[in-house]
């Protein structure tokens, strides 16, 4: 626990008992400073990365993984420190045996569910390099790439630059990215991370090497409910019994996990309670669909859409006997101010990329295939609480 954790449990000592201290701290989609229990995976990571130390950019890399294994907390941890050091020293560490210190290249870290555009994508590069914020309006994306070369051009070193959850339903075409590296300086080298086999993504032709990510160990998996759990909520909230049965549960994948815990911690709170029971768990991993999609997934769709599945998630299940039933209610809800042909567009759309699921109904309403109703593919204590914290 950090010094300010510390600091805000102090400071909230008077409002009396209160199981949850930090919904941030137990959020599936939050990423901490200093992922658990992954000591290895960091040193292969700095391995393909070693050349930086040199002032040198490494090869192209793909580092691949289940759903859950903690890719993305570990790439947005180590890029966090790099780029810390980068900003700070401009200058890498050296050892007796190495002794210039060259300066070191920048480090990027872009997470593609929210970069879709090439605009988008150009930017927050550009955007990343510069002391200066780089405007998001009246300026085209020729002029970026132009001020990256540039930059770049003028840099000896280069930048790194991870690119987070490539190859999803919803996120920019393989192709596409590569042609948005193609039109990056040659200084650039980048670290692509996706669940794909590296045989099953042409993005590896691109690469010189593959990092391989394993699911948690289920012990793995208990510490980091255990730390999740002491930044997160009250004293004891959570005892390792219950932890060790929602790692056996979640079988590794470490988002399930903490959607387990988060949701059993919510329900817990909701009644009032300061400690996690049995019941609370096997309700909270009773509600998680498996397989799942990603929270971080839902809450990273554009606006309209969380609007239409944080009205979809409180519906009882008649008004999801099917899509037209599921539009119609949605529709009507007060702060929903989109046609009726744009909620079921939307929830078409959301079926394709496999946010929600078409489920044939048992019910045979006259003549023709029976409708289909609307199924999370997602649970939705959690995508409840975490939307209605954002607004």
């Amino acid at each position: 626990m950090d010094i300010d954790a510390r600091i805000k449990r102090r400071q909230r000592r008077d409002e009396g008992p209160r199981l949850i201290q930090d919904y941030e701290a137990l959020s599936p989609v939050a990423h901490i400073q200093e992922p658990s229990d992954r000591g290895p995976v960091f040193e292969q990571l700095l391995d393909h990365l070693d050349p930086v130390f040199d002032g040198n950019l490494p090869p192209n890399a793909y580092v691949d993984g289940p759903f859950g294994s903690g890719k993305s907390a570990i790439v947005t941890a180590l890029f966090a420190h790099l780029e810390r050091l980068s900003t700070e020293t401009r200058s890498v560490i050296h050892t007796s045996t190495r002794a210039a210190s060259p300066t070191s290249p920048g480090f990027v870290y872009i997470d593609m569910r929210e970069t879709t555009s090439e605009f988008s994508f150009y930017h927050h590069v550009l955007d990343a390099l510069v002391e200066d914020p780089v405007p998001e309006h009246g300026i085209s994306t020729a002029e970026l790439k132009d001020r990256l070369h540039d930059i770049l051009g003028a840099s000896r070193t280069g930048v790194v630059i991870a690119v987070d959850h490539v190859g999803e339903p919803d996120s920019t075409d393989t192709d596409d990215l590569i042609d948005r590296f193609a039109g990056l300086p040659s200084n650039v080298s980048w670290l692509a991370i996706g669940r794909a086999d590296p045989a099953d993504i042409r993005l590896t032709e691109y690469t010189a090497t593959a990092i391989h990510i394993d699911r948690y160990q289920r012990q793995m998996l208990v510490d980091v409910l255990m730390t999740r759990s002491s930044e997160g909520l009250s004293q004891q909230a959570l005892d390792h019994e219950l932890a060790r049965q929602i790692a056996e549960w979640a079988d590794g994948n470490a988002h399930d996990a903490l959607a387990a815990l988060f949701i059993a911690a919510d329900r817990a709170n909701q009644e009032g309670r300061t400690r996690l029971t049995e019941r609370d768990v096997t309700e909270a991993t009773a509600e998680i669909p498996q397989p799942s999609v990603s929270l971080g997934r839902v809450l990273a769709l554009p606006a309209n859409k969380q609007l239409v599945l944080r009205e979809l998630v409180d519906l009882d299940e008649a008004d999801r006997s099917s899509v037209t039933a599921t539009t119609e209610a949605i529709s009507e809800r007060p702060a929903v101010d989109l046609s009726r042909g744009t909620v079921k567009r939307f929830l078409y759309e959301m079926a394709e990329i496999g946010i929600v699921e078409r489920v044939q109904s048992d019910v045979q309403r006259g003549k023709g295939r029976p409708p289909s109703r609307v199924e999370l593919r997602f649970p939705p204590t959690a995508f409840r609480r975490l939307y209605d914290l954002r607004q």
